[in-house]
């Protein structure tokens, strides 16, 4: 194995760290643990050597015990007459709500969930960001909590249908785990009549279980419209809303249309310049463009200039706090509901062509081999001379002659230059397919297609890739002079190995060889494996599931590197639009290209908790869309049968894929009639009556017999012979 890695957190202090690891054992008063499974549990940037040192402090108090083989456990005794460790413990975390209407509080450190009684919820609802008073009684391994208070509420509006009494109206929502009912006062319920649907915008939690929800309507949806009913549920559910605050629309409405001249005199003027875009067919908001020039002594210039959305992005306006709270863009399979209203996002921060627009620029000198001889940061002012959509641009790099093709060629040269260094210096080839829908008039899909990722992709994301890298890579430079810069990183850790030494063993049954010994190695099979895939579609599934293996990447002021990009410094800075990482980043970066100033690195890292959060949340929705779409498209095709293929094996039964739509749903086991032993991680299940097995990637005749859209799921059979 190569070296460990740091894990994502923040720093803490030696007493901090005792308190946490002291805490981890309150939680599980039965378990015995060595400092390196302590290391691991808790996620803390410290030494094993560091852990060993608190655990011998909290012996030699009395609070745990030793055993030979190096491991540690509770000394319950103690913890059970300590006043302030005792049994009853607080803790924060996350709800995660059952239909049965109890709850189960999800709490990082914790090996085991609290329980919490539909009695103990104290009007805390899934998904809920609560406090909670916890005891653990002997012998359950589980603690029971009751919520002491509500930290921040997952969501802030609600889709549902409105019912009109003589002095307020009352709205059932839809689409929630359990009951909701919301109070809309008159005056508040705008336009709204008897029995319409509604989104509801959330003023008032009230107090404790039994008080009053109150809200305002802020649109009415016809009911007909069953496709707009559910994107909105998805979205209202994750904690995304599609309007914004009245304080924000009234603070937009002062930001002035034009750019004042003062503003332009202090940038360096790009206007002169060729710069391009080259984005979907559908965006409308341009947060980057590529400029390109010829230097003397055979060098180049090519600029990554990024919308200036801090320019009207002010900190601390309500603006600014709305796209804290929002922190991400959000994109559906019919929509984007924005970080930012539309007139930044789609107006005055998009980089439109034939337009002046404001920019943060990356601008790279490079010599005739393409190697970066001089770097700038800093404010430009650009005029983008032509909008490409991805189509238009591979259309010019398949040799096909129209304006700037010659320009395009260079620059998709430059960038494979640049990819092929990345991928000999570590990096994973993450080319996983996206489902794309075709939709008529009232957003039903009428087909699928899996995007296709070409030359003209690949050559704005290298460059979008070098920006990010070199921005971290100027931070680390800049504080090498002088102290720490607390900043923003994009940070992926290494994989779990248990899970990839499952998977190389299950590989190995379909003739891969995936050696997991070193880092090194594992980028090297994956990348391998990718390249193999494409010749042989039962590995293709195999690729899903060495991407699950892989620890999500997220935000974080603790720099690791980024594992599956082999990059030592990463950060988000190129798409600010749609990111508030990347505002963040613009910030420190601006505020320390010509001294030195640092954030607190604490606060810092709260908030990149949130934006991290937030990101999960948005990913959700959008794979919600996605499903409910594909659930959708199948609806019609109840009865009929499919070649699949398993795609995901659980204790319930198998997960089946459909190739032509990519739609997949269960097959139950029960419906088979015979009792499955699950191996290999769950890559295999096996029949304890007959020789049946069934395998991750083996194909299979199913006949689809339910398409619950509601739900969003999909139920298969065996398919008769």
């Amino acid at each position: 194995m190569g070296r460990k890695r740091k894990k994502y957190t923040t720093g803490l202090s030696t007493e901090e760290l005792k308190k946490k690891v002291y805490q981890l054992y309150l939680g599980n008063p039965r378990k015995k643990y060595a400092a390196k499974q302590i290391l691991g549990k808790l996620n803390v940037d410290k030494s094993v050597d560091s852990i060993k040192h608190v655990l011998e402090v909290l012996r030699t108090e009395g609070k745990l015990m030793s055993y030979d083989d190096k491991t540690y456990k509770l000394n319950r005794k103690k913890a059970s007459s300590s006043p302030d460790n005792g049994p009853k413990r607080t803790f924060i975390g996350t709800i995660d709500m059952t239909r049965s209407g109890s709850a189960f509080l999800i709490v990082e450190g914790l090996e085991n969930d609290l329980h919490i009684i539909p009695s103990k919820l104290n009007g805390a609802m899934d998904g809920d960001r609560v406090e909670v008073s916890a005891t653990f009684p002997k012998g359950r391994r589980r603690g029971e909590a009751t919520v002491k208070s509500i930290v921040k509420r997952k969501i802030s509006s609600i889709v549902g249908k409105i019912y009109f009494q003589k002095k307020y109206g009352v709205v059932d929502a839809m689409h929630t785990r359990e009951p909701m009912v919301i109070y809309v006062n008159l005056d508040e319920a705008g336009k709204a009549k008897d029995e319409d649907v509604v989104i509801v915008e959330i003023t008032d939690w009230g107090k404790g279980q039994n008080k009053a929800i109150w809200g305002k309507v802020r649109e009415v949806i016809p009911e007909e419209n069953v496709n707009e009913v559910s994107m909105q549920s998805i979205l209202s559910l994750n904690g995304f809303d599609s309007f914004f605050p009245d304080e924000v629309e009234a603070e937009m409405a002062q930001i002035p249309d034009e750019i004042p001249m003062e503003d332009i005199e202090e940038r360096r003027d790009f206007r002169e310049i060729l710069t391009l875009t080259i984005d979907p067919d559908t965006a409308k908001d341009f947060d980057d463009a590529i400029s390109y020039r010829v230097l003397e002594n055979d060098q180049v210039e090519v600029g990554v200039h990024i919308a200036d959305v801090t320019h009207y992005l002010r900190a601390n306006t309500a603006l600014d706090k709305e796209a804290f709270n929002r922190s991400t863009s959000v994109y559906l399979v019919d929509r984007c509901i924005p970080m930012l209203p539309e007139k930044l996002s789609n107006n005055l921060c998009s980089l439109m062509p034939k337009v002046d627009r404001l920019a943060f620029s990356a601008v790279f000198t490079l010599d005739n081999k393409y190697n970066i001889v001089d770097r700038w940061f800093g404010k430009t002012i650009i005029h983008s001379a032509r909008r490409f959509t991805y189509e238009e641009a591979q259309e010019r790099l398949e040799g096909n002659p129209g304006d700037y093709a010659e320009e395009l060629k260079v620059l998709a040269k430059i960038a494979q230059k640049f990819r092929k260094r990345r991928f000999k210096e570590g990096a994973i080839n993450f080319d996983s397919e996206e489902v794309k829908f075709r939709l008529d008039e009232t957003g039903k899909p009428i087909d699928l297609y899996v995007k296709e990722r070409k030359e003209s992709h690949l050559l704005v994301e290298d460059f979008m890739l070098l920006a990010n890298k070199e921005v971290a890579l100027h931070i680390e430079r800049k504080q090498q002079t002088t102290s720490e810069i607390p900043f923003v990183y994009r940070i992926h850790d290494e994989p779990n190995m248990d899970k990839l030494y499952e998977l190389s063993l299950f590989a190995r049954e379909l003739g891969f060889s995936f050696n997991v010994d070193t880092p090194q190695n594992i980028k090297d099979s994956i990348n391998r494996l990718a390249e193999e895939s494409k010749k042989n579609e039962t590995l293709k599934l195999l690729e899903p599931i060495a991407i699950r293996s892989m620890a999500k990447a997220v935000y974080s002021s603790e720099n690791i590197g980024h594992f599956g990009l082999g990059f030592s410094h990463y950060a988000h800075f190129t798409s600010p639009i749609r990111r508030y990482a990347d505002v963040l980043v613009h910030r420190i970066l601006f505020d320390n290209l010509t001294e030195t100033k640092r954030r607190d690195k604490e606060l810092l890292e709260k908030q990149c908790m949130h934006i991290s959060a937030q990101e999960k949340k948005a990913t959700e929705a959008e794979r919600e869309s996605i499903k409910y779409k594909q659930v959708e498209y199948m609806l019609d095709k109840v009865g009929q049968s499919f070649d699949a293929i398993i795609s995901g094996i659980i204790e319930k039964g198998l997960f089946v894929e459909i190739p032509e739509s990519k739609a997949e749903g269960l097959l139950p086991f029960e419906s088979i009639d015979e009792d499955f032993d699950l191996t290999n991680g769950n890559l295999k299940a096996v029949s304890q009556q007959s020789d049946t097995t069934y395998k991750l990637g083996g194909k299979i005749r199913v006949t689809l017999i339910d398409a619950n859209l509601e739900a969003k799921q999909l139920e298969f059979r065996l398919a008769e012979n």
